[in-house]
């Protein structure tokens, strides 16, 4: 039996969305549950993976498409390509995972100049003559590539030799010049007719749609919210329904719940005698859904009946197409809604309270990486009362942005590329937009709804967005905001919890996490198994950490409490040494510092654990580095600036990176250590005589690469503490670990699990290494990779699980069985990305640290990992 790759509606269910797409699993399921929705089939994605191979769909897949064509005619009674009674298909795409106006959609497909005129007879010939100039447009782009302002162009030509405004006011005549033109456009483009026959139209928009998978939009956007590139699109060939039939008929988006705030009160926006696409795209302004009930209490009536039973059915915020038909209700896509972070949380703890799904089901459908935005600032409440706005629009997306007005994709990446805040101002946004609203701090348009491209797509983002500001005028290379100009470089201030606009930047302050996020961090520790800890140096950081919930500090860079101004000196005193006894001289100075932080610190961390690693830079990151600070260090030691220039010189390295840093400090300098060993063990005895505080200190020797090396390195630390501890005549715990962070060291895990008290991958530097990458450097050239679709990921931001990730896991597999309960963390950056959270505890981690203010989102994204794995 050959295999199936086409599925009509009834043929499918909620449960093959892998294979159908969520749109087309979905409108499987509607159909099944009894709901108006138009007749169709579904392609299926692994029909996608075979023409993205191929650049061609197979005969037998073809020959399965037009088998589904004859089923529907009969379901419909309607023929394809017939002009008395013809059948009008939709040719949409649908992901497993929703991708708003990323990839191509086709409408009014299966007409031509013959079909037309009988469509004209039966119906109201401006509607017939609209949907063909619609059709020649959306495929002449979609299909062969044509510019979509080349057909835009010509409409606005139209509308000023004729005096009309809005595009409603263009007559049948008006649309039947356009076609022409179109066509002419077409052929000019192309050097072919337009296509006629509508089998061909209905192939060359499969293919079409299947090739825009990997559109250059598309390819950003999964990019962006790591969706590989081998999981496909479905294509959704579904019947016509037509709200620009007649003043009877419309369309219109509807969310079950506000996507914006979360709060239960349906949300959506209609126009009548209009096209779906004239709502997504923002192009003419609709009306809230409440205002259907006037135009129309009946349909709204039953809209309302089936927005309800769906979000019961799938018990979460459904965002819904529908269309209005000659009075008909029909509904074209369901989907679990796009919503703002803040929205997210609410939807959840409403849920839960509604008895609807339980806390543990909560959980698992939060996006953490998406909640990340709520941790950062907002405006400053009394500065913003003094302010006034400016103009104000739709609030979309909520949250406090300001930065420097740019038009255009290629001025925010500019402005991203020297550092500068951007805000994208556009007339309205389409999907080619995608990379400036990923990079821009804020959206602002002049068009479009609370449903429009802009809308949808930067709440997806949880970046603010205002739109439909009717204030905003383009004038010109000029913007109009109320009564003054501005150009690109001028700097706005955008709230998108309230749509209003203001002049100037307003300040910043850190966001309030309260109400449904600390409901939903309650939850967390209810069902948590994986500890995360902080990554903190001052006492400050550590205050700042144990606000947010911070488990432990499972790094404190020591290095970074020698940088601060009465301390840098004293450190180049040090380093600058030419005897042993001046070193220790400037070490003794350094002690009394680094003691009184690591006093402080385990003061606030009480008897939590505090992970220090010991120096780790090379040591020529402390010296001076240009002419005017050798001559105050000069005078400073009493040496001369020769004498300070030469060791500079003699000290740098060529690749500080793979020089003389880490533990290799330590193997020429042991003093250095020595001291620093000292400071942690007397601040430990010190809060315990006076505090009767059980510091629980581990030290951390970084940058080790072999066994012999950590072992020389851990009997000096060793000896140095318990000589101390000894004196002090006390118990004093302590652990001594190993930092991995290079091949080597994850390599030979087995050798150090039977010698570290406990193991933390450095992933940064591991990263590094694998990579051959600078860290610092790479985003010079990363660009190049992400565009030639040689990297999906930056491995600086989410951890390689093919390369870094397989040694990891070797690591602690080997690890493991020289020391079942070995404690390994992970005190990368990538502690607090979620995806790479979701690998780690797969791998069996004890804990993650991260910054102080990624730690709230890195516990939800442990507790989803956790659950993910009993279920």
């Amino acid at each position: 039996m050959s295999k199936k790759y086409v599925y009509l509606f009834k043929e499918g269910n909620a449960s093959m969305r892998n294979l159908l797409g969520g749109k087309g699993a979905n409108l499987c399921e509607m159909t099944r549950l009894g709901l108006p929705v138009p007749s169709g089939f579904v392609v299926s994605t692994s029909a996608c993976m075979e023409f993205n191979k191929n650049q061609t769909l197979r005969e037998k897949i073809e020959k399965q498409i037009f088998n589904a064509i004859k089923k529907i005619e009969k379901l419909t009674g309607k023929s394809f390509g017939n002009a008395q009674n013809t059948l009008i298909l939709a040719v949409r795409s649908g992901a497993r995972i929703s991708m708003p106006g990323m990839m191509d959609t086709i409408l009014n497909l299966g007409l031509n100049d013959e079909i037309v005129e009988g469509i004209a007879s039966q119906y109201n010939p401006r509607f017939a003559y609209d949907s063909y100039r619609r059709f020649i447009q959306m495929y002449s782009n979609v299909a062969k590539g044509i510019k979509i302002e080349e057909f835009e162009n010509l409409i606005d030509v139209i509308k000023q030799q004729e005096n009309i405004i809005l595009d409603k006011d263009l007559t049948t005549e008006n649309f039947k010049d356009l076609i022409k033109l179109y066509k002419k456009i077409y052929k000019k483009n192309t050097g072919e007719e337009f296509p006629q026959d509508v089998k061909i139209q209905l192939m060359e928009a499969v293919n079409a749609v299947f090739g825009s998978w990997f559109n250059q939009r598309a390819v950003l956007y999964r990019r962006i919210n790591n969706i590989p590139d081998d999981w496909g699109t479905a294509v959704n060939v579904q019947s016509m329904t037509f709200g620009n039939l007649d003043e009877h008929s419309g369309t219109g988006v509807a969310f079950t719940r506000n996507p914006s705030t979360g709060e239960n009160k349906m949300y959506g926006e209609f126009i009548m005698n209009a096209q779906g696409e004239d709502v997504v795209a923002g192009i003419r302004t609709p009306l809230p859904i409440e205002k259907l009930k006037e135009e129309n209490e009946e349909i709204y009536n039953e809209f309302v009946g089936y927005a309800t039973k769906l979000e019961n059915y799938f018990k979460d915020m459904q965002d819904m197409e529908f269309t209005i038909q000659s009075g008909k209700l029909y509904i074209l896509q369901t989907r679990n809604g796009k919503r703002t972070p803040t929205a997210s949380l609410k939807i959840a703890v409403d849920l839960v309270k509604e008895g609807k799904i339980n806390e543990k089901e909560a959980l698992l459908r939060l996006e953490p990486n998406k909640l990340n935005s709520l941790l950062h600032p907002i405006f400053n409440e009394a500065e913003l009362k003094k302010r006034k706005p400016i103009a104000s629009g739709l609030p979309a997306s909520p949250g406090g942005a300001f930065g420097k007005i740019a038009f255009s994709v290629e001025k925010v990446i500019e402005l991203k590329k020297e550092n500068q805040k951007a805000i994208l101002v556009r007339l309205e946004t389409s999907p080619e937009d995608i990379e400036a609203m990923t990079i821009s701090e804020g959206i602002l348009t002049a068009r479009g709804g609370m449903t429009s491209h802009a809308a949808v797509v930067a709440r997806g983002m949880g970046k603010v967005s205002i739109v439909g500001c009717e204030n905003l005028k383009f004038v010109g290379n000029k913007i109009k905001l109320g009564q003054k100009l501005y150009q690109e470089g001028d700097i706005l201030s955008l709230d998108g919890t309230t749509g209003n606009i203001y002049e100037n930047e307003i300040s910043l302050v850190p966001s309030n996490l309260t109400g449904d996020f600390s409901t939903v961090m309650q939850w967390v520790e209810k069902h948590k198994v994986v500890k995360v800890f902080a990554n903190a140096d001052t006492p400050q950081d550590v205050k700042e950490a144990l606000k947010v919930g911070a488990e432990g500090i499972g790094l404190c860079r020591t290095e970074h409490m020698f940088f601060q101004e009465n301390r840098i000196n004293i450190m180049r005193e040090m380093i600058l040494a030419d005897t042993l006894q001046e070193r220790e001289k400037a070490l003794k100075k350094l002690l009394k510092f680094q003691k009184k932080d690591f006093i402080d610190i385990f003061k606030e961390m009480k008897e939590k654990p505090v992970t220090i690693r010991l120096l780790d830079p090379p040591l020529h990151e402390f010296l001076p580095k240009n002419k005017q600070e050798i001559e105050n260090l000069a005078v400073l030691l009493n040496k001369t600036q020769e004498d300070i220039q030469e060791k500079v010189v003699k000290l740098h390295e060529f690749n500080p990176m793979l020089g003389h840093r880490g533990l290799r400090i330590a193997v020429t300098y042991p003093e250095i250590y020595q001291m620093q060993t000292r400071a942690i063990i007397e601040a430990g005895i010190e809060v315990k005589t006076k505090y009767d505080i059980n510091s629980n200190i581990e030290i951390m020797i970084p940058l080790t690469i072999c066994a012999r090396e950590f072992l020389h390195v851990k009997k000096d630390i060793k000896e140095t503490a318990n000589e101390i501890i000894k004196s002090a005549n006390l118990k004093l715990n302590y652990k001594i670990g190993a930092m991995i962070e290079t091949p080597r060291a994850s390599l030979l895990a087995d050798e150090f699990a039977g010698i570290a008290d406990f193991f933390s991958f450095g992933t940064n530097d591991l990263t590094q290494l694998v990579y051959a990458f600078s860290r610092d450097d790479s985003e010079k050239f990363l660009d190049d990779y992400y565009e030639k679709n040689i990297f999906k990921i930056n491995p600086f931001d989410k951890i390689d699980e093919k390369g870094v990730g397989k040694l990891m896991k070797y690591a602690i597999k080997n690890a493991k069985k020289v020391n079942p309960d070995l404690k390994i963390g992970v005190c990368g950056e990538h502690g607090g990305e979620a995806d790479s959270i979701d690998f780690f505890v797969n791998l069996g981690i004890s804990y993650v640290s991260c910054s102080p203010f990624r730690v709230p989102i890195a516990k939800l994204a442990c507790t989803i990992s956790s659950l993910k794995i009993k279920n």
